[in-house]
């Protein structure tokens, strides 16, 4: 998978990439990352990138011609011919979130504050793609014709305002890479994190087990303890050293679901639950819609 960062600060990310899991993704040939200074595609010598919006109001909006010039630099062309491409190859079924590019293996993002917001479900559809293209706003954002002519989708990675969309698109990276097959190595383990399952019904068993009692099923994810078994006074609880899987299995089902309610309450309405988890869940103060 092919990532590109277009941003008026590439040295943004002189250190986020060379550390970690994305940094032995790079290694091994599972992901590329590509970072285009939006300042090499202006043609005055202030290479101006921004200018005041019409209409006024606070701020600069990044222009549109620099912009632009830098998706061609990447092979991008403007959605109508994009369309036009798609409808001569074969038909595809159509991504939930509306991902239609040529051959349907490129998304160009821009990121926003006004975007669809970022989730696993669309981590996921992301991560089956062979390119991802992403502009990082600055200011007070984009010309909406950037948008309009060129971009397939604008994500949000939350409900605040951030300086720009470098840091977002660093999450967006990392969140989907980890997606990509190969780069944990343990390909089961990214379904067993929070959020892991909670965009899919899985149905296969492990060590027959349903998925959804091993790990998040939709809601948070358990604790999780290690050497030693006491620290500062504080024990493991022991379920965890009895080694019976099957308690285990059922101690840290308990767990995410007391987790989830504490922390994210909403989760639990969409939750794959069984009557007995929801009697539980009722026993401990949850209050279903």
């Amino acid at each position: 998978m092919r990532f590109e960062i277009i941003t008026i600060f590439p040295g943004f990310f002189a250190g986020i990439f060379e550390h970690g899991i994305i940094r032995r993704a790079q290694s091994g040939g599972l992901v590329s990352v590509g970072i285009h200074d939006l300042r090499e595609f202006t043609h005055d010598r202030h290479r101006t990138v921004d200018d005041r919006p019409f209409g006024g109001g606070e701020g600069m909006v990044l222009k549109p011609e620099p912009l632009a010039e830098a998706l061609a630099s990447l092979g991008i062309k403007p959605k109508t011919e994009r369309d036009a491409l798609s409808r001569s190859l074969a038909p595809k079924e159509p991504q939930e979130h509306g991902m239609l590019q040529s051959g349907g293996k490129t998304c160009v993002i821009l990121l926003s504050a006004q975007g669809l917001p970022f989730s696993q479900p669309v981590a996921r559809e992301l991560a089956a793609l062979e390119r991802i293209v992403l502009l990082c706003g600055r200011y007070e954002g984009v010309d909406e014709r950037i948008n309009q002519l060129y971009c397939d989708m604008e994500l949000s990675i939350g409900d605040y305002v951030l300086s720009g969309g470098e840091l977002a698109a660093a999450v967006i990276v990392d969140a989907v890479m980890r997606l990509v097959p190969g780069v944990l190595g343990n390909e089961a383990s990214g379904e067993f994190e929070s959020f892991g399952a909670a965009d899919a019904a899985i149905t296969a068993d492990v060590d027959g087990v349903p998925r959804s009692q091993h790990g998040a099923g939709g809601l948070l994810d358990y604790p999780h303890y290690t050497r030693p078994a006491e620290f500062a006074g504080l024990g493991t609880p022991p379920v965890l050293l009895n080694g019976d899987h099957q308690q285990i299995r059922q101690w840290r089902r308990e767990q995410a679901l007391r987790k989830t309610l504490a922390n994210r309450p909403d989760l639990l309405e969409g939750a794959s639950l069984s009557s007995e988890e929801e009697r539980l869940l009722v026993s401990w103060g949850w209050r279903p819609r």
